[in-house]
């Protein structure tokens, strides 16, 4: 059946006036067109694609599905999972209040952003160093009040910059070094000795040969996103935001006597910075501290009583050393990291009502701890134990997940509904979640096991020492990222197969004259071939032409290599021209057109860059 669909294709494309290659071109285009002009699932649009070059036979079903099995797709599917033992442990707030500290502005958060990024990926992998910091990202746009879409293109981007400054940067830099390697060694056996004239001579890379055009690449690209990243990126908020909830709950938490806040003052604990959410008072000791100072230091055994919006009381929740002031939160037969927060409207036939909160002995009737309430928009002033239950108020409870189960259908509440992402976090378990991301990180950097296989082990010592769930971890990962990744495979697949990828280069290439304009139209067709295909590919597709470009001009071929390294890295154009590209577009909220509006001009800058410095660094 499958050979006899290959022989109807084939005599197809004997009748059909254009050739594999002009149709694959020709497809690509298209797409490129629907995701740019459409708000289409980009994981929809690359598969649909791909199905098409499958049925018109320009690719097989292995080649169709090869993406899927592709040892960078999963090792970004693995990291979704470390990922989440970060931040299911708060590890998250550790890295990112190291990091990134407070910013007071979008172009602040940019720059704080930006920067730690570059350098961080400009020794380790950056698509690692991506899936570590997008939680912690998210974190930081939350807290300060900024659309996630301002600051995640700024990730991605950072990360492939700095990726450029080194050797070791990224993962493309390393094959075009094991080529250099490989014809350095057949030119050694082809001709050995002298004969070889010196320009023409190839010798292996040292390890910041790169820095000197990658370096300069990358400061004037950080600048850029931090100068012009606030106008160029979109703002994308949910049309209603959880800080539009009319419902605010008061919440009484407690300062615990060894928490890392006491001495802090309010400001410098964070307690103002989450928004939707007030202090209102302070209880030390009995005594009640009304109109709370920001410069207010904080003691052990404080109990806080906060008025906010739910997405800030589980925000309250996450802080270590801050807990529900009941003790009652203790005494639940669930352990703690297994629970959640479930909000619940108490009914009138509610047999509590009309009881406070301590009286009615909530805990033992139902297994579980109101932590905040909340009263058709009034703001209660009372603790919560002291607060007299009425029909419509709404609860927020500690409890399993098992009691939104058994209470949906129950007369004592008219509307039971679980808090997504509202686990307490397993603070405990922080140090060693970040120390198994650190580990995974040095392995990889020295070399000693490849990144797959690392993000394996600390995926599985993740949930072996209980930094993570099973179902925490099937919930981590983003499927539609996946498929993309998947079917941009299948699409690079066809354009190299079809010879569409080789037949643009050429053509390109064969237009240049001189050795500048020779190296400016190389670099941007290396660059046009990593916006279609994956960015080792296009290293690997335009390494051939780099060298056969010096040695028919008679010059130096180092400044057209370092060319293709910096191309096949920087495409930033569109969200598959490079995988963290892809890992932020979802948690962005992006649109295939964002990356066109900020990377293009990003291109044309490194292009500059990289095409004047090359030759001056490395002559003709």
């Amino acid at each position: 059946m499958h050979g006899g669909w290959q022989k109807i294709t084939a005599m197809v494309w004997e009748a059909l006036p254009v050739t594999q290659a002009q149709f694959t071109l020709g497809l690509v285009v298209i797409l490129f067109l629907v995701l740019t002009l459409t708000t289409l699932p980009c994981d929809l649009v690359l598969i649909g694609g791909a199905l098409i070059l499958l049925m018109a036979g320009v690719i097989t079903p292995s080649e169709a599905l090869a993406g899927f099995s592709n040892e960078g797709m999963i090792t970004v599917g693995v990291l979704f999972v470390v990922g989440a033992g970060i931040r299911e442990t708060g590890g998250v707030d550790w890295i990112a209040s190291r990091l990134f500290g407070r910013a007071k502005t979008v172009t602040g958060a940019i720059a704080r952003l930006v920067v730690p990024t570059m350098t961080l990926s400009a020794v380790m992998n950056n698509t690692p160093l991506v899936a570590m910091l997008i939680p912690a990202v998210n974190d930081l746009a939350r807290i300060q009040r900024i659309a996630a879409s301002k600051l995640m293109i700024p990730l991605s981007y950072a990360a492939i910059l700095g990726g450029t400054c080194t050797l070791i940067g990224t993962s493309t830099n390393l094959v075009v070094q094991g080529l250099l390697v490989k014809e350095a060694a057949l030119q050694q056996a082809a001709e050995p000795g002298p004969t070889v004239p010196e320009k023409a001579r190839v010798r292996p890379l040292r390890m910041f040969d790169i820095s000197w055009v990658g370096v300069p690449a990358a400061i004037v690209g950080g600048a850029y996103l931090i100068l012009a990243g606030r106008w160029l990126l979109p703002d994308r908020r949910p049309a209603v935001s959880t800080l539009d909830d009319p419902k605010e709950y008061t919440v009484e938490m407690q300062v615990e006597a060894d928490s890392p806040l006491v001495g802090k003052t309010i400001e410098e604990a964070g307690l103002r910075h989450l928004p939707g959410l007030f202090l209102a008072e302070i209880d030390r000791g009995g005594h009640p501290i009304p109109a709370v100072s920001p410069q207010e230091v904080l003691r052990g055994g404080d109990r806080l009583l906060f008025v906010g919006v739910v997405e800030s009381i589980v925000e309250l929740q996450r802080i270590r050393g801050l807990v529900p002031a009941t003790d009652d939160v203790f005494h639940l037969k669930a352990p703690r990291p297994q629970r959640c927060l479930i909000e619940a409207v108490v009914s009138n036939t509610c047999p509590l009502v009309g009881m406070t909160i301590r009286d009615s002995r909530f805990r033992s009737h139902y297994n579980a701890v109101v932590v905040a309430v909340a009263r058709n928009g009034q703001r209660l002033h009372q603790k919560i134990g002291d607060i007299v239950l009425r029909p419509g108020d709404v609860l927020l409870v500690e409890a399993h997940p098992s009691f939104a189960d058994q209470h949906r259908s129950s007369r004592d509440f008219f509307l039971v509904s679980r808090i997504e992402k509202s686990n307490p976090p397993r603070h405990e378990m922080a140090l060693i979640a970040v120390g198994l991301l650190l580990g995974m990180v040095a392995v990889v950097s020295l070399g000693l096991v490849s990144m797959l296989v690392a993000s394996l082990l600390a995926a599985a010592l993740m949930l072996l020492t209980r930094c993570l769930s099973i179902e925490a971890a099937r919930r981590s990962i983003d499927w539609e990222v996946l498929l993309a990744i998947g079917a941009s495979f299948a699409l690079s697949s066809a354009l190299e197969k079809s010879g569409a990828a080789e037949s643009l280069a050429r053509v390109a290439v064969g237009w240049a004259g001189g050795p500048w304009m020779s190296l400016a139209v190389l670099y941007l067709i290396t660059l046009l071939v990593t916006e279609l295909i994956t960015n080792n590919a296009a290293a690997a597709l335009m390494f051939p032409f780099a060298l056969s470009i010096a040695r028919e001009l008679n010059v130096s071929y180092l400044p057209f290599v370092i060319a293709v390294m910096m191309a096949a890295s920087a495409g930033f154009a569109t969200p598959i021209g490079y995988q963290t590209n892809l890992m932020v577009y979802g948690p962005g909220g992006y649109r295939f057109s964002d990356y066109l509006k900020v990377g293009v001009p990003l291109d044309l800058l490194i292009a500059a860059v990289t095409v004047l410095l090359a030759p001056w660094v490395f002559p003709f």
